[in-house]
């Protein structure tokens, strides 16, 4: 895509998320029918299904030839990056938005032949929206923004995973203490928002597509490291330990997971 056609979707993808989030608000009141998935734990609602239904209906009618992967089953199968291929996230922290109608994310990623085109994270109750790519640089609203420094571990909060940081999982617990300390925010958009916005110095969790695609781009124009918790790179359709940090804090959290 040129940089004229980045311009039109983003401008598209702005006023989805911008009609989304409005109905969401709007409804925070209303009853909720939650269900589960794998767990007690693990929540869907019905505005998760009819917030994913209008964006991947706008992707549709818009691109009637992307492909698209999304959490709540309106989009494709998908077996590789060839294209462009969109990442749906309708309700980043679904058990947030059940308990306390706060702290979620609506995050919205763009690929093309995988490549990085373009990404979304909207702090849904704050209407923060962080949005950027390689070719149009990084935006929080209307505000350009660079990245963050380049922080040693020790120098920043860092990001987990509850269930990983409670039985130091992939040694999840001895990076946190490392670090100037632990952080759970039970949303992977948010927390990838910290990083970028320089407010952590990394995060690491067990991770699904939708819920790291929009972050990688992000993070990844930011200027910061985005790999698997070994330090090799996404697979972009599968599901995996995911750690996102700063350059200088990597080779500390490698030498703590090898020690």
């Amino acid at each position: 895509m040129d940089l004229l056609e980045i311009k039109a979707v983003n401008t598209d993808v702005q006023r989805w998320l911008a009609t989304a989030a409005t109905n969401l608000r709007q409804h925070l009141t209303a009853h909720f029918q939650v269900q589960t998935k794998s767990g007690r734990n693990d929540l869907v609602t019905n505005f998760d299904k009819e917030t994913e239904h209008f964006l991947v209906d706008q992707i549709r009618h818009s691109f009637p030839n992307d492909q698209i992967v999304s959490e709540e089953g309106f989009g494709d199968q998908v077996q590789q990056m060839s294209g462009r291929v969109w990442f749906v996230d309708p309700i980043d922290g679904t058990l947030n938005f059940v308990k306390q109608r706060n702290d979620f994310a609506m995050m919205i990623g763009l690929y093309e032949d995988g490549r990085n085109v373009l990404g979304y994270i909207l702090d849904v109750m704050d209407n923060k929206l962080l949005w950027g790519g390689p070719s149009v640089g990084l935006h929080l609203n209307e505000e350009a923004i660079s990245g963050p420094a380049n922080e040693p571990l020790a120098a920043g909060l860092f990001g987990v995973n509850g269930p990983m940081f409670a039985t130091n999982r992939e040694s999840v617990r001895d990076i946190a203490f490392a670090s100037s300390g632990a952080r759970i925010l039970g949303s992977a958009g948010l927390e990838f928002q910290h990083v970028i916005l320089g407010r952590q110095v990394g995060y690491i969790s067990r991770l699904m597509p939708w819920d790291f695609a929009a972050g990688k781009i992000l993070a990844e124009t930011a200027g910061l490291s985005v790999t698997t918790i070994d330090g090799d790179p996404i697979n972009m359709l599968k599901s995996q330990t995911v750690l996102v940090t700063t350059h200088h804090a990597l080779p500390e959290i490698q030498r703590i997971r090898q020690s």
